[in-house]
């Protein structure tokens, strides 16, 4: 969910950068390259960052979600700066990440697991997850 809001607001940040250099090139008629390469980079960037957010925003709004259950793996990846957790759904096949690590040590990580994660209706943004053991449906542990 944090990755989504900050998608959505670096798109609207650089879409306005883009404006405000075209208004300003406009005024001050200096179309160097340098200031219209910026814009045209913002405008792209920015353009491209609301076109994956913007079709997933009436969900996220009207809190729309949908929920995938099935048998899941985990893959834990913790190489550079930050650590991210990829589910498996087996059943759908599917794959979700989310930037916490889910601590069950005592289980181990290859383990099989059943899992319940909250997705948007389009399947495209992850809201929150719950881990069950995978015979006895026990929770472990929940996002939430």
């Amino acid at each position: 969910m944090l990755r989504y809001i900050m998608f959505l607001m670096i798109g609207v940040l650089l879409l306005i950068c883009a404006i405000y250099y075209i208004v300003t090139m406009y005024h001050m008629k200096d179309f160097s390259f340098k200031k219209v390469s910026k814009m045209l980079m913002a405008l792209l960037l920015g353009s491209l960052l609301l076109f994956f957010t913007i079709p997933s925003l009436k969900y996220i709004v009207f809190k729309e979600y949908d929920v995938v259950n099935g048998k899941c793996y985990m893959e834990i990846d913790s190489s550079g700066r930050s650590a991210e957790a990829d589910f498996y759904i087996q059943d759908t096949d599917e794959i979700y990440s989310f930037d916490d690590i889910p601590e069950l040590d005592a289980y181990g990580k290859d383990a099989p697991y059943y899992c319940s994660i909250t997705v948007t209706k389009d399947h495209q943004w992850e809201i929150g997850y719950k881990i069950y053991e995978e015979k006895t449906k026990a929770i472990l542990l929940s996002s939430e």
